[in-house]
């Protein structure tokens, strides 16, 4: 679940004011009996899930009494994952949930709070909660019990509303005297100073006005390391990544652009340090492509089902085919999830944070970016442009040379993507333009192994004869698709070619 929330400092002379104001016509405020709350953070030495934002606590009294909190990004909302179990043992799935923040060092307790709390619930008409304010007193603890700090807080917890009725709950909280400060939760208010240092995983810092090479290099790997370590924790919960992507998915890209742009930048990077990460990330894309290829089969299952209703296939059959993928795709989930477990992964995620933190450059990373990047890019650009890749492409070439230049088209595009933001205008016209070029080159790819795994499945079930017809007319309706997309590439590459998106390149 996603838990959104505002903070807000006060002192003990504070007085909550009448929230009735905030509720919505009709609404009312319900206030709950108060509670007393003993939560005990676990973290690392160095308190690295502390420093990342990141928490797991035991909290005395809750059904769910473990619970694991991870950063979205946005100040406020967190991911909130909890979990029955006694008190001594964190629950191993939780533990794992911060995986990419602990790297494998032990977590023990580091501190104890206790809250007491008055609760009250801002409700509709109906009594649905739609905002829960809390005021809590906390008092810090230390191992033998003695208090060793104490602090006032309100938190207002959107529910059931929306964020506009959160915002006037927080103005009315602000109007009576709340300061509204930056969003700081409890356990790091109670660590103090050392909780609040930065976090491991040094994050993108943006681009100077006239950055080095190496400055450009080092910004494109820590936006792709970032990617790739914040989807881990989702991808072991299943979950969706924002925008309705998949996390697998997500995670998958961050390794290929990742992988990519260690390619690019090859003669700015010490190859000693980046092949072996390359080798990795290559192991670990292939870990997740599995259950990706499963993802994009089973939803252009149905797309290409019901693409003609004047026309409908065996609904049974289909199904039986959708079960095949399922089946893959649960095989290839556990696979992913032995993999995030080994000690290989652990070793990976230590080289990223490293990586991040430093990445190893040579000399001729200190030039200047607009003199020495528009050559690099232009590498990939001429081996997808030549005669091993569009240049030697027609529509009669089989479906592996297509995918070929695919893959040439998207070492090109994260390319032109990874030096965008300072060479200019020129190549975001190229980026968008190749990201056109995908499109129809993704597509024919994704028509052309869905046309043969429906086949490939039939003929493992030669007595299913409706199942091999239905599987047949899907090949057919994919092959469609394929011959539509080899008639469109023409155009899409052209758009591509034009001089005022390519004359940046040397």
């Amino acid at each position: 679940m996603v838990e959104e929330e505002q903070k807000y400092e006060v002192d003990d002379a504070y007085v909550l004011p009448d929230l009735t104001a905030a509720s919505p016509a009709g609404g009312r405020v319900r206030a709950l009996p108060p509670v007393t709350l003993v939560a005990r953070y676990l973290d690392t030495v160095d308190l690295r899930l502390a420093r990342a934002g990141a928490s797991l606590r035991h909290r005395r009294g809750d059904q769910l009494p473990w619970t694991v909190k991870l950063p979205t990004g946005t100040p406020g909302v967190r991911h909130e994952i909890s979990r029955p179990g006694p008190a001594g043992q964190p629950p191993p799935d939780l533990l794992e949930l911060v995986t990419v923040l602990h790297r494998g060092a032990p977590v023990a307790p580091v501190t104890v709070v206790r809250t007491v709390r008055h609760a009250y619930e801002v409700c509709d008409k109906s009594g649905t909660v739609l905002v829960e304010v809390v005021d809590d007193r906390v008092t810090v603890l230390d191992d033998a019990g003695a208090t060793t700090g104490t602090f006032r807080e309100l938190e207002a917890e959107l529910k059931a509303g929306d964020r506009k009725l959160l915002d006037r709950v927080g103005a009315v909280l602000r109007e009576a005297g709340a300061q509204g400060g930056a969003f700081t939760p409890k356990h790091v208010r109670a660590l103090g100073a050392t909780a609040q240092a930065d976090p491991d995983l040094v994050a993108p810092a943006g681009l100077t006005a006239e950055p080095s090479a190496g400055d450009v290099v080092t910004e494109a790997i820590r936006k792709e390391i970032r990617r790739l370590l914040a989807h881990d924790p989702l991808v072991r919960l299943r979950a969706p990544a924002a925008g309705g992507d998949t996390a697998v998915h997500q995670m998958r890209v961050a390794c290929r652009r990742l992988r990519s742009d260690l390619r690019t930048f090859k003669p700015l990077i010490r190859k000693t340090w980046s092949r072996p990460l390359r080798d990795e990330l290559r192991w670990l894309a292939g870990v997740l492509g599995a259950a990706r290829d499963a993802e994009v089969l089973r939803k252009r299952l149905r797309k290409t089902a019901s693409a003609d209703p004047l026309s409908p296939l065996d609904q049974g059959a289909v199904d039986r085919l959708d079960e095949v993928l399922a089946g893959r795709q649960r095989r290839a989930l556990t696979a992913i999830d032995e993999a995030l477990r080994s000690t290989r992964y652990l070793a990976l995620v230590d080289s990223l944070v490293l990586a991040a933190r430093s990445p190893r450059l040579t000399r001729r990373s200190a030039a200047p970016a607009a003199e020495a990047l528009p050559a690099l890019v232009a590498r990939p650009w001429r081996r997808l442009a030549g005669p091993e890749g569009v240049d030697g492409l027609d529509a009669q070439s089989p479906d592996d040379r297509w995918h070929a230049v695919r893959k040439e088209g998207k070492q090109a595009r994260y390319a032109v993507n990874a030096v965008a933001p300072t060479v200019g205008k020129g190549a975001r016209r190229l980026s968008r333009a190749l990201a056109g070029v995908q499109d129809v080159l993704g597509e024919h790819q994704d028509a052309a192994v869905a046309a043969d795994t429906w086949l490939e499945i039939a003929a493992e079930r030669p007595d299913d004869h409706e199942l091999a017809v239905t599987a047949g007319r899907l090949a057919e309706r994919e092959r469609q698709s394929v011959r539509r997309m080899r008639d469109a590439f023409p155009a899409a590459w052209h758009r591509a070619t034009r001089r005022r998106r390519t004359s940046w390149l040397p």
